[in-house]
């Protein structure tokens, strides 16, 4: 196909070629897989449509995904530096940090679960300054929450585990919320590492041999990728499961706490359309979101044997029955 565009090209009267407005590329960096994505990337196209942009039409987008690979990441950055496009839409953090150290002059919008200052992305959260800026979903900072949210289900649990990708730049920041949170209650924490699909199997194995009373599945792209076999595992093991996104839950998966992933990248959109409208990454804030949502699976719940608390109830987003 390629062949065949290019050969078109060189019959057009040079005239007429030079008349043909150039259409902007944009590159959109991932570190998990499309599959299960296909609600953010429609958001991510509403977002660029409200900027004046649409896909086809006035603006082509570049998709590369990792497929949870993060070593792959550096590469996929560096093919859409080469491309070259005229703004890279990088998500999640791993992505972001990726596209970072590929390029200090391209415009990079990203969506990140951490703090974009400490990590270098942006010089503060009103003036980015560089060449990014983005939204920041504040994933790590709520994992406290959801430590004692999944608390609340279990009253009387004494040791909880948390599942975390090693290959995950916010580990440390996730199992320090975590041991924090259990520490001020004299709670105690096992730690389950998991970068694989078979690794998840052996998590879970683990898990079961602890006697776990509760999981906290860490936020990361690859789990998200995985939520099949991780609500999965769960069920078969009858762990009550907190999660980061509502799509867990909405798959059979107990209950989650977190900012809309969908939202996030509509804003991504959003702000990759103004950049390409001619706005600059240094002059747009990066967004934090005012809302999270609390989703619980009330059939869950009754396969689990849990009573979910009454004011818990009340005070969800949503409650599926």
């Amino acid at each position: 196909m390629v062949g065949l565009a290019a050969g078109g090209l060189a019959a057009w009267p040079l005239a007429v070629r030079a008349q043909q407005p150039s259409m902007p590329v944009v590159g959109f960096l991932h570190s998990g897989s499309l599959s299960g994505r296909e609600n953010q990337i429609a958001t991510f196209r509403e977002g660029l449509a409200a900027s004046g942009y649409t896909e086809g039409k006035n603006v082509m987008i570049e998709y590369r995904w990792a497929e949870g690979r993060y070593d792959r990441l550096p590469e996929l950055a560096s093919d859409l530096v080469r491309r070259p496009v005229a703004v890279i839409a990088a998500s999640p953090l791993p992505s972001a940090l990726a596209a970072k150290q590929a390029t200090a002059t391209i415009p990079i919008v990203f969506m990140a679960g951490d703090d974009p200052i400490r990590l270098g992305l942006a010089k503060s959260l009103s003036h980015p300054g560089g060449n990014a800026t983005g939204i920041s979903i504040l994933t790590a900072g709520l994992n406290g929450k959801r430590f004692g949210l999944l608390r609340d289900l279990v009253p009387e649990a004494t040791l909880i585990a948390l599942l975390v990708n090693p290959n995950n730049p916010n580990i440390g920041t996730i199992s320090g919320e975590v041991k924090e949170a259990a520490d001020g209650i004299g709670l105690r924490i096992q730690i389950l590492q998991a970068g694989t699909e078979s690794e998840i199997d052996a998590a879970f194995a683990a898990l079961a041999e602890s006697r776990a009373a509760g999981l906290i599945v860490g936020a990361d792209p690859f789990y998200f990728s995985r939520r099949p076999q991780l609500t999965a595992a769960v069920a078969r093991y009858g762990v009550p499961a907190i999660y980061e996104a509502r799509e867990f839950v909405e798959g059979g998966g107990l209950a989650s706490y977190g900012a809309s992933l969908t939202e996030a990248l509509r804003q991504v959109g959003l702000y990759t359309g103004r950049i390409l409208r001619g706005e600059k990454p240094a002059d747009l804030p990066v967004i934090q979101p005012t809302r999270f949502e609390l989703v619980i699976n009330l059939k869950t719940a009754k396969a689990l044997g849990i009573t979910v608390p009454p004011l818990l109830l009340a005070t969800a987003d949503e409650v599926i029955e």
